[in-house]
């Protein structure tokens, strides 16, 4: 029987194991969760650690990013690791706007809205006979341990994991449950629950099969609109519209209000997966693009969560780029909003071009903290999906861009994005620059009106029987869109 130590934040403690273990493997199940973008392969080099003792040797891929990864050492005897702090992040958003006109909440004293995101979790703790929000908590999908993006996840399920997956997500919301609960000075409760999320999200939290979802025509055997119960509790799933349009935009449509409106209205949910909704003379038109977590700072050499120190602002003045890092601290990294901001004042010195050229093998911003090419080229790629899903569902539907009446940008990136910086690189449409509205997080928004007005189920499924899917795998206008995209600048 061998030994492995293991010390974060000042904690030290030891798990035991037989024969030669994947240190990863090992760390899953001490509930240990570091990200990997990459999905395992050792490319991304984010899940770099300390480790000594009986481990196997650094292999090239260990050897080219200079660092051990989790991913790739083996136990090999009694070893010990040293993680990295497991700070928070200390931004996701969790704001949701006002309460429905109408109270009419779910059973129970106490009720949860939780977003399960690909990238990040949220959840809002409610009095539900007074619709009054007595705790809100967050922090990153422990499934980003896994892999980054819905594929990657959907084929590890398929490979043997979806019950580990099930548990990481069981357990995160249950930890933030417990998070919101102690906020609020509560012990019992809550007895119901609306949990939102992406199709595959949600096939994962109920342990269903996801493999339909991997392979074309990509079918969802089902897009849930149902109710359970659950150790008690009450939870109810939204109707998702389609294997990748999710239940979360489904509630982001219901929050905007965009469907009992009489505008064109287009809604876009920016982040790994970017999924779109366009509402024109009755009919929603949706569709999704595979962005990739760049836009998040999964990806990127030094990108990071908002945590204290990430930079989330960048500007050029006086002909140098400036920089603001959350909480003022020492530059750590860079996150999603401070990246877009970072790529446009690049181009306005000029230090990047239209094709994405560095005219350095890096761009500085503060400390340590610079973009490599390659982190040029990941947004680059994140964003051409985006603006070219844009453009399709536009075409598709015969709606010229100035007949758009208002933008909505939902989602915790979207939150802090600076949409002129946005604009610059031509992520967002210029022409409706003026004409963009922010909504935080639209699809908690969208779960918390459910969860205090239970008659607004009605709507959620209206919203979902309206949609049609604009499919953009193997469209040659996606993929003229796409390539057209590609080069940075406004439209």
């Amino acid at each position: 029987m061998s030994e492995l130590i293991i010390r974060q934040d000042g904690a030290v403690r030891a798990v035991s194991f037989e024969g030669e273990m994947p240190l990863e493997a090992l760390l899953q199940q001490a509930g240990v969760t570091l990200a990997h973008p990459c999905g395992g392969r050792g490319s991304c080099g984010k899940c770099a650690v300390t480790v000594s003792g009986a481990v196997s040797p650094p292999n090239q891929a260990e050897q080219r990013a200079g660092v051990r990864l989790s991913c790739q050492v083996r136990l090999l005897g009694d070893a010990e690791v040293v993680l990295p702090d497991s700070h928070r992040d200390e931004q996701i958003e969790t704001e949701t706007g006002d309460r429905p006109e109408v109270l009419l909440p779910m059973p129970g004293q106490y009720g949860a809205a939780v977003d399960i995101g690909t990238t990040t979790m949220a959840v809002k703790l409610f009095e539900l006979e007074t619709g009054r929000c007595i705790g809100t908590a967050a922090e990153l999908n422990p499934q980003t341990a896994v892999a980054a993006d819905v594929m990657g996840r959907i084929g590890a399920a398929m490979g043997g994991s979806l019950s580990l997956l099930q548990q990481q997500v069981t357990g995160g919301i249950g930890q933030l449950l417990r998070q919101a609960r102690a906020q609020a000075g509560i012990e019992g409760g809550p007895e119901s629950l609306v949990i939102t999320g992406n199709t595959t999200m949600l096939y994962l939290l109920t342990g269903r099969d996801p493999e339909c979802l991997s392979h074309a025509p990509f079918l969802a055997d089902t897009l849930f609109d149902t109710e359970l119960s659950e150790d008690g509790k009450l939870v109810y799933l939204p109707p998702c519209m389609n294997a990748f349009v999710g239940a979360d935009i489904t509630c982001a449509v219901l929050a905007s209000g965009m469907c009992q409106k009489q505008e064109t209205a287009l809604l876009c949910d920016i982040g790994t997966n970017g999924e779109m909704a366009l509402w024109k003379n009755g009919t929603l038109y949706v569709t999704s693009t595979a962005a990739g977590p760049a836009f998040e700072g999964a990806g990127i050499s030094c990108g990071c969560g908002s945590v204290a120190g990430a930079i989330d602002k960048v500007w050029l003045e006086d002909g140098a780029l400036r920089v603001h890092t959350l909480s003022d601290a020492e530059a750590v990294g860079i996150c999603g909003s401070g990246l877009i901001d970072a790529i446009a004042a690049g181009l306005q010195s000029e230090q990047i071009d239209e094709t994405g050229l560095l005219e350095e093998d890096e761009l500085p911003l503060s400390g340590s903290v610079s973009l490599l090419p390659r982190d040029i080229r990941a947004v680059q790629l994140a964003k051409a999906a985006i603006a070219a899903g844009m453009e399709v569902l536009l075409e598709t539907a015969g709606v010229p861009m100035e007949q758009v009446d208002t933008l909505y940008i939902a989602g915790g990136f979207g939150s802090h994005l600076n949409v002129q910086s946005a604009a610059a690189i031509g992520l967002l449409p210029n022409e409706l620059t003026d004409r963009t509205r922010i909504l935080g997080n639209a699809a908690l928004s969208g779960a918390v009106q459910a969860l205090l007005n239970r008659q607004l189920r009605q709507e959620l499924s209206r919203i979902a029987s309206l949609s049609t899917h604009v499919n953009l795998g193997g469209n040659p206008l996606f993929n003229e869109k796409y390539v057209e995209q590609m080069l940075f600048g406004e439209d």
